[in-house]
């Protein structure tokens, strides 16, 4: 045989023993190694929006290789019954976060965190800043009005800043945000607000003018403004004066009594007696 043929066919053997191996070492590692396992878990079966209450038809069930996601509900009786307290899309897992407890349906209610409650307040074009206070909105609480027992009653009525960074839960019937941010024009909001927040505002709606101020969901700063009187309005940018202290009332002294003094003489003997004026004799 040709020498050099020998020589191609030796090399062409060792090239495919060589690559034969490597791919039973490939093969054989993919073999052994551990499964991944899978779990089917609850997910949305449409795109189900704030406050709906779960029904069978809205949900269906995904495979999740690996580590489930953290409150994923594994059967749909868990989840049934329940309203949704954030928009769920097509498709997403449903998480036990994004649902209200069991048994607090479905609507307004069920987005109310523990612990908050939500606060109507009467609007119009002012106070709802033209219809732009919409689900989602943060907004500021002013208040305008007289204070009670004020010093200084020649400031007029004042404005101060009530309430700062308060959620809209809802405008009018409406729990649902405008993707557009078009306004919407309603008579009443609800706010989110802890239980000492609702009394203050709930006080202040009798009591006061309310107004509602819109502020950027980004800024959550909170301010100390020091508050706003009428008198400041004209008063270039001066500060208000002071009012005068009151002089305390200093009670008249009473005159002192005169006192009369009389002698008496008994032959050499003298004897002195003294009467006050309008008293008897002391």
């Amino acid at each position: 045989m040709n020498r050099r043929l020998l020589n191609i066919l030796l090399i062409a053997f060792v090239i495919a023993a060589g690559t034969s191996y490597i791919v039973f070492r490939l093969v054989g590692a993919r073999l052994s190694a551990p499964r991944q396992t899978t779990t089917r878990i609850v997910a949305a079966a449409t795109d189900i929006k704030l406050g709906t209450v779960l029904r069978d038809a809205d949900l269906t069930t995904i495979e999740v290789v690996g580590t489930l996601p953290k409150g994923a509900i594994l059967r749909a009786q868990d989840a049934i019954g329940r309203g949704v307290i954030s928009n769920l899309y097509l498709g997403e897992p449903i998480l036990d976060n994004r649902l209200a407890a069991p048994g607090s349906g479905g609507g307004l209610a069920a987005t109310i965190p523990q612990g908050m409650r939500a606060a109507a307040v009467k609007v119009n074009d002012v106070v709802g800043v033209a219809g732009f206070v919409t689900p989602g909105m943060h907004v500021d609480v002013l208040i305008t009005g007289n204070p009670p027992g004020a010093v200084n009653v020649s400031q007029g009525s004042q404005a101060r800043t009530l309430l700062q960074n308060i959620d809209v839960l809802s405008a009018g019937t409406d729990i649902q945000r405008d993707a557009e941010g078009k306004p919407q024009q309603v008579q009443v909001v609800n706010l989110l607000v802890t239980p000492a927040q609702a009394e203050l505002l709930s006080l202040a709606s009798n009591e006061t003018h309310i107004q509602l101020v819109l502020r950027n969901p980004l800024d959550n700063k909170l301010d100390k403004p020091p508050g706003t009187a009428v008198a400041q309005l004209f008063s270039d940018g001066a500060p208000p004066p002071k009012a005068a202290p009151v002089a305390a009332h200093q009670a008249a002294k009473p005159a002192p009594s005169r006192v009369y003094l009389v002698e008496v003489f008994n032959g050499s003997k003298k004897s002195e007696t003294k009467f006050a004026s309008g008293e008897e004799k002391q």
